[in-house]
């Protein structure tokens, strides 16, 4: 019998596991779907299906679950199918969690060591006519992108010598082509990274390898037309540690902030480092572009990690009043000697960017993000940080104006996707799912992209509640 899952910040309230894999067609709908909106919106959910090994473990250990909404003539339908990785078929088999804490496999159940324990639970990438769901401690996992059946792990028909993958891949809208990276990709806090490139049609035609000066969370990185940007912040990872059973990541304030920058399509040995002496964090990556000699990198940053399961692992309380961040721009001048970084305010902290596929490594001008505002109300437990979003913010990056879509105060948000519309000077639409606290089932809004303050166009019900999902992306019906 499978006990109850711990009573903590993790796996409580919205944070409760769904284990529910379903298919709902035609879902209710207030309003109406835009027509020239046709396509499919993938996401992807940390999701345990039993009770963790140990109660310590956090929330995006979970196993990874990909949905999808399918839009077609108006008509919304639904699906959500958890990933056949090796780790979840090992915990079904055994009808119990096996693995340990976060990202560490010396603290393991026996009848798993060595075994993978890549759990695909934090995007969902669409690339030379493949689904795959992607975590960037491991490879991806392909999917059938209409059944979300798992076809296996994807390593680029054996051509990839990385380890791991990231979850923040870089496409370039007009070419189609893949930029990516992965992290630890020799092993366990190892400071080795490959830098890869698949083309439009899927095939791996780059791998190169560098080291990083420190072994570094690196979730996402950027690319423009001429670049590539990556960015280490110091949470760190110890082999000594981990292997005793200690935390994987844990956040070092005295450490100095590093971007490597190099031609994107030339040598990793033409990086160039540039150093912030203090220490920061930052986890998504709006956007960023060059521009002659400089290179410009938007991007919500903070003073400290807020992840609570690495404060505690770093043995810090941070004082609230302390803590610093904001939507910025850095920028990087490459035709002038030195390292150092400028720093130029954009906007407000928030976190999940997102811009339209479009301007995607170009100058550009408009991108939404994810705030709490405290005016709106006290925070909700929604989310691997505790406090869920409850505003949806448009940002002009030239003029620094912003436009807000406000939740009301029972009500959090979780990410979303910009959808283009068809339509000539439209700028589309931006879709997430809305959780209203004092009510069993969640919702997904449409709101028109440029008047988000407006209000959803629709609504539409799901009859189930959705556990807070990390990233998704949007597929239009002739990609598919």
């Amino acid at each position: 019998m499978t006990s109850a899952f711990p009573k903590t910040m993790d796996f409580a309230g919205y944070n409760q596991p769904s284990r529910l894999e379903c298919d709902v067609y035609d879902l209710v709908v207030d309003g109406e779907i835009p027509k020239d909106m046709e396509g499919i919106w993938y996401r992807s959910i940390p999701d345990p299906p039993f009770p963790p090994h140990r109660s310590d473990d956090t929330y995006i250990s979970g196993d990874g679950m990909v949905s999808l909404f399918r839009f077609e003539n108006g008509h919304a339908d639904f699906k959500m199918r958890y990933v056949q990785t090796d780790r979840y078929t090992a915990q079904k088999n055994a009808r119990r969690g096996l693995f340990g804490i976060y990202r560490n496999p010396y603290t393991d159940d026996a009848s798993v060591r060595g075994k993978g324990r890549g759990a695909a639970n934090t995007t969902p990438l669409y690339h030379g006519k493949r689904l795959f769901a992607l975590k960037e401690d491991s490879r991806a996992w392909e999917l059938d992108p209409l059944t979300l059946e798992t076809k296996g792990e994807w390593d680029y028909h054996g051509k990839l010598k990385s380890q791991t993958m990231t979850a923040h891949t870089r496409r370039d809208p007009d070419t189609d082509e893949l930029y990516f990276f992965g992290y630890e990709a020799s092993g366990i806090a190892s400071r080795d990274v490959a830098y890869c490139k698949a083309d439009k049609d899927g095939n791996l035609v780059r791998e190169e390898w560098f080291e990083v000066p420190y072994c570094a969370l690196m979730h996402d990185f950027c690319v423009t037309k001429e670049h590539a940007i990556f960015p280490v912040f110091p949470t760190t990872a110890d082999f000594d540690r981990i292997k005793a059973g200690g935390a994987h990541w844990v956040f070092e304030p005295n450490r100095e902030s590093l971007v490597g920058i190099m031609p994107r399509d030339g040598s990793v040995k033409e990086m160039r480092w540039f150093r912030l002496p203090e220490a920061r964090s930052a986890f998504h990556f709006m956007n960023a572009h060059s521009e002659g000699g400089k290179v410009h990198m938007d991007f919500g940053v903070s003073n400290v990690n807020p992840f609570p399961f690495i404060m505690r692992a770093s043995g810090l309380t941070p004082d609230p009043s302390k803590m610093r961040g904001g939507v910025v721009r850095w920028t990087f001048d490459l035709s002038k000697p030195g390292d150092a970084i400028l720093e130029t305010p954009l906007g407000p902290p928030g976190d999940m960017p997102r811009i339209a596929d479009r301007d995607h490594m170009k100058d550009y001008e408009i991108g939404y993000y994810q705030r709490f505002d405290p005016e709106v109300g006290p925070p909700l437990l929604a989310g691997p940080v505790g406090a869920g979003f409850n505003t949806i913010s448009r940002i002009d990056v030239k003029t620094r104006k912003i436009k807000n879509l406000r939740m009301d105060r029972r009500t959090t948000v979780q990410e979303h996707v910009h959808i283009p519309s068809k339509q000539k000077g439209h700028e589309g639409y931006l879709a997430f799912v809305a959780d209203i606290h004092d009510e069993p089932y969640s919702q997904a809004w449409i709101v028109e992209a440029e008047r988000p303050e407006d209000g959803p166009v629709a609504k539409i019900h799901l009859p189930l509640r959705l556990r807070v999902g990390v990233h998704g992306n949007w597929v239009p019906e002739e990609a598919l």
